[in-house]
């Protein structure tokens, strides 16, 4: 157990951030998954990259590890539009 108030203090606002953490980081892989049962849903990929940019300013992620996994997002996205177009 901290012996100081300030240290009280800090495992409040760590365990509160930690909840709100994980909560951010589920909403993501859920949408990581949805989207790769539909990847011609533009829309949806679109959503997901804002999801991505609001985890990036909470400091939930690092940006680029966002970028990264937009940048993979948009190659799968366009992949399967060209796959649909050219059938």
């Amino acid at each position: 157990m901290p012996h100081h108030k300030s240290a009280v203090k800090r495992m409040r606002t760590a365990k509160r951030a930690q909840v709100r953490n994980a909560s951010i980081k589920s909403e993501i892989k859920t949408y990581l998954k949805k989207i790769q049962e539909t990847p011609a849903d533009k829309e949806l990929a679109r959503m997901t990259a804002s999801r991505l940019d609001v985890a990036v300013r909470k400091g939930v992620i690092k940006k680029a590890v966002a970028n990264r996994r937009k940048s993979r997002l948009a190659k799968m996205v366009n992949r399967t539009a060209k796959a649909t177009k050219a059938s």
